[in-house]
This record gives structure tokens, C-alpha cells and sequence, in this order.
């Protein structure tokens, strides 16, 4: 009977430490993509108005769309990380975006340009 007892408690422990182990796959928690409704227009509207807002009477380039934006997106990020001093510095006459607004650019064409 010991023999059994000690058999069967070696059996349940190896058992208990056979599915107790540190591979085990957490539950990835979904990371948000920017977008540009969510994250992006609203920094476009706050730096790049008036001269690239239309009906606000920009006469630039208009980014004052979802499209607009899309397409010139690697001309934005290009000119928004240029130094003041640069040809071709956005936003003219401001100073320069900080380093996360300008990544909020990035991360938006990183997730695939994402409308909403």
C-alpha cells in the first residue's frame, strides 16, 4: 500500500509540474493604430492652419484631408523634421513640432494610414 501511495504522489506531482511552466502564452493586448480622424487631424488643424488650410485662406499645398494628407505624407514627415534653419521647414515661421507630435506622423503611416 506504501508503495502505491508513494507511486501516485509521485505520479500528481510530476504531473502538477509538468503544466506549471513560464512558456505558457500570455493574452497580447492589442495595440491601437493611430488614425488620422482619431490622432492626425487635429494636430494638421492646430500647426499647419492657415497656409495649408484652404478655408481658412491658405494658398499652400491643401493637407486639410484625409486624401491629401495620405498622399504627401512622406513630403510631411521629410519637411516637419527639418531644422528651422532648413529650406523647406514646416510649419514656416513656428517653431519646430516636438518629437512626439512628429512621430504621431510616422506611427499613422507606420499602421497604414488609417482614416478612422
Amino acid at each position: 500500500m506504501r508503495k502505491f501511495l508513494a507511486l501516485a504522489s509521485i505520479t500528481a506531482i510530476v504531473f502538477i509540474f509538468s503544466n506549471c511552466h513560464g512558456t505558457k502564452k500570455v493574452a497580447e493586448v492589442p495595440v491601437a493604430k493611430t488614425s488620422y480622424e482619431a490622432d492626425v487631424q487635429s494636430i494638421v488643424v492646430a500647426n499647419c492652419s492657415p497656409c495649408h488650410i484652404p478655408s481658412k485662406g491658405g494658398r499652400m499645398k491643401p493637407l486639410d484631408t484625409y486624401d491629401a494628407l495620405k498622399t504627401n505624407i512622406d513630403d510631411v514627415i521629410h519637411r516637419i523634421e527639418l531644422n528651422p534653419t532648413d529650406k523647406g521647414f514646416m510649419p514656416f515661421k513656428h517653431p519646430k513640432l516636438s518629437d512626439s507630435t512628429i512621430n504621431v506622423f510616422k506611427k499613422w503611416r507606420d499602421d497604414g494610414l488609417v482614416a478612422k
